[in-house]
């Protein structure tokens, strides 16, 4: 316990000081002037000018300190101006774009409180700050635009052959994404890929176009007693997606003069062998399942591919594809370096590009059995895994039997904009609930799930595509 020699001009202004301060304090020193006069016997309203000695505890000490501390900080201002970011139903939580957490500062769930069952009918909205995706690219061209001003790089200066060039420009497609502009060159090369990129950043066409540009020029080089062979094969998880890129190979591989087939699941051997019976195609999309059945009859021979494509990566590593996957890369002949990947077609080897948003544990054990992990180039876009700045999103807390309600409410409104909406349930059952539910409420939509034909699937999403219905559950 320490000892302060003070006076009684000193005391009052500590008391007065305290007192401004907290009350608990004032009490505090109060009762130890009294203690103290008591003591020393001194009269109450004795004027002795002799100073006084008083005990003051620690724990009042730094009580003090603290106060004096919180009134001589300043509060720093953490928001800066900008766009709303997050919109929520307590203005208290609401955030602008610019907003910056400060050192010791707790973040703030939007969804704080959503576990109460008061929460019912809360939301928040996490507002777009841009309107264009972030894999759309501007590259700078030095030399031929005044300083400040972008030019974006057109698919012409990657050195694609003039037909592949010209089936974009049908479609409308001049300028690669950031996926793109920096696949399409290392492929090009020669070099194993591995990609990771988030959904509709241009994938596929970041495979397809080196691939294909690079068949034709094989296939000008080759004399014509040259055998036919399958050169390439596309592996992807489901019939659906296999369609998908069937679809887009087509409309590429046309001009070019290059045969391109499909062959799912669950579709017989009858059908994986129309697939070959006008000879080996070019390019062969196809699942795991149904290109197992093909090399057992012998319809293509993986040793012979220049081109070997895992799709969809996340789901063909899943165990359910893995073990199919491994035996099909065993017996690919895959180079480890771009300089195999060159040379007449015996003595080449195929070139291994594995994409997907994300990559499951395991993924480079199983490549390093049939590569060079080493000699692989890693492309993965910086705006993985986050959250899409052009996407609207809201969130909405409801009761169970409210949801269907809602949901309508947003159809209706959808309905009128003429935009397509679609919504995802978590099972089969819940698809066939809703969908007759929105049939009483007089909403027109489709139905999609997994328990229906491979070729009613097919015609329905079709429809979705082509915009004859604007709802897809």
């Amino acid at each position: 316990m320490p000892f302060v020699k003070v006076s009684n001009s000193v005391l009052s202004t500590s008391m007065s000081y305290l007192s401004n301060s907290s009350s608990c304090y004032f009490k505090a020193l109060a009762c130890i002037s009294g203690a103290f006069g008591s003591a020393s016997g001194a009269h109450p309203m004795s004027t002795t000018t002799q100073p006084v000695v008083i005990r003051i505890p620690r724990h009042i000490q730094e009580k003090v300190e603290n106060v004096k501390q919180l009134r001589g900080n300043t509060k720093i201002n953490t928001i800066k101006a900008g766009k709303l970011l997050i919109m929520s139903k307590n203005p208290e939580l609401n955030q602008s774009a610019g907003y910056t957490f400060g050192k010791f500062e707790q973040p703030q769930l939007s969804s704080k409180g959503w576990k109460h069952n008061k929460s019912y009918g809360d939301y928040f909205t996490i507002n777009n700050t841009q309107t264009t995706p972030p894999f759309i690219t501007e590259i700078q061209d030095e030399g031929s635009e005044p300083k400040g001003k972008s030019k974006q790089v057109t698919f012409s200066k990657l050195h694609l052959c003039p037909d592949l060039l010209d089936a974009l420009g049908k479609d409308n497609i001049t300028h690669p994404t950031t996926v793109q502009l920096q696949t399409i060159p290392k492929l090009l090369n020669g070099y194993n890929i591995l990609c990771a990129a988030e959904t509709g950043s241009g994938k596929t066409l970041s495979y397809l176009l080196p691939i294909i540009h690079k068949l034709q020029v094989e296939k000008a080089a080759e004399s014509v007693e040259t055998t036919p062979r399958t050169r390439s094969v596309i592996l992807v998880p489901s019939r659906e997606l296999a369609d998908q890129v069937s679809a887009v190979a087509r409309s590429l591989c046309g001009p070019c003069r290059l045969m391109v087939k499909t062959v799912g699941g669950g579709r017989g051997v009858g059908r994986i062998r129309l697939a070959f019976i006008k000879g080996p195609p070019d390019m062969l999309v196809a699942t795991p399942g149904a290109l197992i059945k093909a090399m057992r009859r012998r319809y293509l021979d993986l040793g012979e591919l220049s081109f070997v494509v895992v799709d969809e990566a996340d789901t063909m590593f899943d165990p359910s594809f893995s073990g199919m996957l491994e035996s099909i890369l065993a017996q690919t002949r895959v180079a480890s370096d771009p300089s195999e990947t060159r040379g007449p077609s015996p003595t080449r080897k195929a070139q291994l590009v594995v994409v997907g948003a994300t990559f499951p544990g395991g993924v480079g054990e199983v490549l390093s059995q049939v590569t060079d992990l080493g000699s692989m180039v890693t492309i993965k876009s910086k705006n993985l895994h986050f959250l899409m700045p052009h996407v609207k999103q809201t969130f909405l807390k409801v009761r169970g039997s409210d949801k269907l309600l809602e949901l309508h409410q947003v159809l209706k409104t959808a309905e009128q904009d003429k935009t397509g909406v679609l919504v995802f349930c978590n099972r089969a059952s819940t698809v066939n609930w809703l969908g007759f539910s929105l049939e009483d409420m007089g909403l027109r939509h489709v139905r999609l799930q997994g328990e229906m034909p491979a070729s009613v699937r097919a015609g329905i999403f079709h429809s979705f595509q082509k915009g004859m219905v604007d709802v897809l559950i």
